[in-house]
């Protein structure tokens, strides 16, 4: 008789790990410190090259908030280095994670004259 419920114990346990194994994997999402150990700075532009970004990643600024923020912006914002788009998101903690969407991602910091020393990043995520 122990015999069958060791054997129901089984069935049950492999039937488990063949649904865990067909469920998508959660909490998955790489997170990325934009510019490494140098943080959130000037020239930080070219940080994102050869470098692979999914949808639902995460890129974590450290920045000193007194001296910058990280503003999400839309294309032309990127461009223009716009320092007060209409309807952006401003990030001002020193420590912001902000999630990729699918597609292209602009994001720049919108004190005068920063992002046109590069800091800004064009990011396309899968």
């Amino acid at each position: 008789m122990g015999e069958g419920i060791r054997g129901v114990g089984t069935v049950m346990l492999c039937l488990v790990v063949l649904l865990l194994l067909q469920q998508p994997e959660v909490g998955s999402a790489a997170i990325h410190t934009v510019g490494d150990d140098l943080g959130w700075t000037f020239n930080v532009s070219s940080w994102p090259n050869g470098k692979t970004f999914q949808a639902g990643d995460v890129l974590a600024f450290n920045y000193t908030p007194l001296v910058h923020n990280v503003v999400v912006v839309d294309k032309v914002g990127y461009n223009w280095c716009l320092i007060n788009p209409r309807g952006a998101t401003v990030h001002r903690s020193g420590k912001d994670e902000i999630k990729l969407l699918k597609g292209m991602n602009y994001l720049i910091c919108s004190l005068p004259g920063h992002c046109q020393m590069g800091m800004k990043l064009s990011i396309s995520a899968d």
